[in-house]
């Protein structure tokens, strides 16, 4: 969805919560399958790296292809890392069990660790017209989208952080 589009919602707040959780049942999904029919344990990896593939040709052609949108602006999460803790909980346990508790832990606890070379450059606090932006913000307001609603956009000014136009604490 839209938390893991945009460079400036991939926020230190909702994106770390929405994006793992929504991504992490797919690939558990294909990993059941694979090891019930095969004994392989490397069914969340397969199905990353597959969905990665498609992020990316959709990025491309979309974004880019289309209306010239920058790729760096757009890209996708860093969700190998979590696959990759995933199937190897399933291949030392073999339990489902321990597997959704710990590695769906570790999916979790790894996300936005595994993100940060990516996202780092984005946080950097900046002085945009005398208002405290990170990089991010100031190009969300840069490069404008339609259709997006802005009564959902998360607007950071200072350190008081805004939904909408009350202050939240």
């Amino acid at each position: 969805g839209d938390w893991d589009f945009w460079v400036d919602w991939k926020d230190r707040r909702l994106w770390v919560t929405v994006v793992p959780i929504v991504l992490n049942t797919f690939p558990a999904a294909v990993q059941v399958m694979l090891w019930e029919c095969l004994r392989q344990p490397w069914g969340a990896t397969v199905c990353v790296l597959g969905l990665l593939f498609g992020e990316w040709i959709n990025r491309y052609f979309n974004f880019w292809g289309w209306t010239y949108f920058p790729l760096t602006l757009v890209f996708p999460s860093q969700i190998v890392p979590g696959a990759i803790l995933l199937d190897v909980v399933l291949l030392l346990s073999g339990s489902y069990l321990l597997t959704a508790i710990a590695g769906g832990t570790a999916w979790g606890l790894v996300f936005y660790p595994g993100n940060w070379p990516v996202i780092a450059p984005y946080h950097v606090p900046v002085e945009y017209n005398g208002t405290l932006m990170s990089v991010a913000d100031i190009l969300g307001y840069n490069y404008v989208r339609t259709g997006t609603p802005e009564y959902i956009r998360m607007v950071e000014k200072g350190t008081l952080r805004t939904f909408g136009k009350d202050v939240a604490p």
